[in-house]
């Protein structure tokens, strides 16, 4: 039996050394936030990252601040 993954936590690295966890509830949410947002954006233009665990709530950052991006699914049953 085939396993799907229920979300994907993206983890986003940004200058500073901080980083991001947010989630996605498919890899095509993401890969449409990440075309049509993050890399079409000016890179000093304010853009908006959408938090899936509060309704309402975004976190926002400038492109040219993500230095990198690692996105792994998720499969477990439970919410963390």
């Amino acid at each position: 039996m085939v396993r799907t993954p229920r979300r994907y936590a993206v983890h986003l690295y940004l200058s500073g050394g901080q980083s991001e966890l947010v989630h996605f509830p498919s890899l095509e949410a993401f890969q449409q936030w990440y075309g049509s947002v993050l890399t079409a954006s000016p890179p000093d233009s304010f853009v908006t990252v959408p938090l899936t665990e509060l309704d309402g709530e975004y976190l926002v950052l400038r492109p040219s601040s993500v230095l990198g991006l690692r996105v792994e699914p998720e499969y477990g049953g439970h919410d963390d």
